[in-house]
């Protein structure tokens, strides 16, 4: 089997940001043509720091900038003069600093539209979906129109009060900030009848949705305000302790994510209860899920929140085995691909195997002149799923053009010649090996460089915003992707 990675703001589109309209489903029929059966995407929350998707305002929440536009226009909700003013945005990449307020804008334009349509059936639908989302929805939405009041600032800086959720001050807030509440129930309940809508369609043409959910969430999110006592926090509401990886082949420092970490035991005695309901929502929204940072389901890297970087930090235990049975009792098998990258200890490894989930495999990985290395294609497990590369690396013609020619040698050596499309070769590796599904990144199959890359860790602004034109998604290459598929058996499937 076979997929593409392409997260949804990367599609290309008329409003400066991919969206759920027209070209996702076109992008789906592209990938029927191609013979891929999975769309992988990154997490689709409402981005916060950074506009990264590993840090959003909620686990739980969609993000608002891929809503379509022109179906809500489609739907009455928008006129041809609520777009007047919409600014001319760059077709290669996403300005958010410019996407934010236009989109938000429109939408707010649509949310008024809505309210004075005094359609009762859409009126019915939001309660309805307001009814069965009250877990987080409530709280996601009081939590935004709070952040809005507060000029954007993180809910620590909040009066004291709305901080720690006196319920006073909350109720307080909920009548005077009724109207943004409901704004953010309504956004929400339109990002999810489009994403439905448009997965659906995905699964009739034979086509999977794979998402991604990252094991922490941001500090400064409806989770953790509205749920302090899972987390390490000081009485301000501050994390005492963050996430991070140590020192490996992405950074020399490792990496300080700045996510607070979980008290693991007061989840135990919550019976694990957030995890379900997060778990139990993300499969109504995905065919299959990617975990990312699989290893912190066994410990996790630990750094305490004075420390500028990662090097002092520790391994914590956690009951991984005991959480992924609760969630096998509670929500049945669970479609889970387990991101087994970075520094993984047999424990890890035992525990990925037990709960029966795939790993990963990176080819750009592979070529460090160990025959051993766990990368090269001839040392995969079929229960295994092979990327030419994730959001995190270089695009593979970046990757081959920043190597030494000692390493560019170990690539030739392994292909068997030298005179060779790099980012083809590397494709057919990952297609040519008996890892049950191969992943490739689209801006791989293009060929593109490493201005095209989604994301380097460790640089804090100019990530995220990679998009691709319509012209990239033609028929020519459409079919040589079929080709591969069909010449690596992986149209089988």
């Amino acid at each position: 089997m076979a997929g593409v990675l392409l997260h949804p703001t990367s599609l290309p589109g008329a409003f400066g940001i991919g969206e759920l309209g027209g070209e996702a489903y076109r992008f789906v029929d592209w990938l029927v043509r191609a013979g891929q059966k999975v769309w992988q995407v990154l997490p689709l929350g409402p981005t916060g720091f950074a506009d990264s998707p590993y840090s959003a305002f909620s686990a739980f929440a969609g993000n608002p900038l891929l809503i379509s536009l022109q179906r809500l226009q489609d739907e009455g909700l928008l006129t041809w003069d609520d777009f007047v003013d919409y600014p001319f945005l760059p077709e290669d990449r996403v300005d958010y600093g410019a996407v934010i307020p236009a989109k938000m804008g429109v939408l707010r334009l649509a949310y008024e539209r809505w309210k004075s349509q005094g359609d009762e059936e859409a009126k019915r639908g939001l309660e309805h979906f307001r009814e069965q989302h009250t877990f987080w929805l409530e709280d996601f939405a009081l939590f935004m129109a709070l952040k809005e009041a507060y000029g954007g600032r993180a809910w620590t800086e909040w009066d004291r009060d709305l901080a720690h959720r006196n319920p006073d001050a909350l109720n307080r807030a909920r009548r005077e900030l009724a109207d943004e509440v409901q704004f953010h129930r309504f956004v929400q309940y339109c990002f999810a009848r489009q994403w439905s809508d448009l997965k659906r369609y995905a699964n009739a043409q034979g086509v999977l949705i794979m998402g991604d959910m990252p094991i922490f969430v941001a500090h400064d999110s409806t989770d953790v305000w509205a749920k302090p006592e899972m987390f390490y926090l000081d009485e301000d509401g501050n994390p005492t302790f963050v996430a991070g990886v140590p020192p490996d082949y992405f950074s020399p420092t490792g990496q300080r994510w700045g996510n607070p970490v979980y008290r693991w035991e007061v989840m135990k005695e919550q019976g694990y209860r957030w995890w379900i309901e997060r778990f139990r929502w993300t499969l109504q929204m995905m065919d299959i899920v990617r975990v990312d940072h699989f290893r912190g389901f066994s410990a996790y890297w630990q750094v305490p929140a004075s420390e500028p970087t990662a090097v002092k930090g520790r391994w914590v235990k956690v009951p991984g085995r005991e959480l992924f049975r609760t969630l096998q009792r509670e929500l049945g098998e669970l479609p889970i691909v387990a991101e087994d990258l970075g520094t993984i200890t047999p424990d890890v490894t035992r525990l990925r195997k037990g709960l029966g989930f795939p790993g990963m495999r990176v080819l750009q990985f592979a070529f460090d002149g160990d025959p051993n290395n766990l990368y090269l294609p001839y040392n995969y497990e079929p229960d295994t799923v092979v990327y030419t590369g994730t959001h995190d690396n270089d695009t593979l013609v970046g990757w081959f053009n920043g190597l030494s020619e000692e390493e560019k040698r170990r690539v030739y050596d392994y292909v068997g010649r030298e005179d060779i499309s790099v980012h083809w070769e590397m494709i057919r590796l990952a297609y040519a090996s008996v890892a049950r599904l191969a992943i490739v990144p689209l801006q791989d199959w293009l060929g593109l460089g490493s201005g095209a890359r989604m994301n380097q860790p460790g640089r804090e602004a100019g990530n995220w915003q990679w998009r691709c034109r319509r012209e990239h998604l033609n028929e020519g290459l459409a079919q040589a992707i079929a080709k591969m598929c069909a010449v690596y058996g992986r149209d089988r499937y």
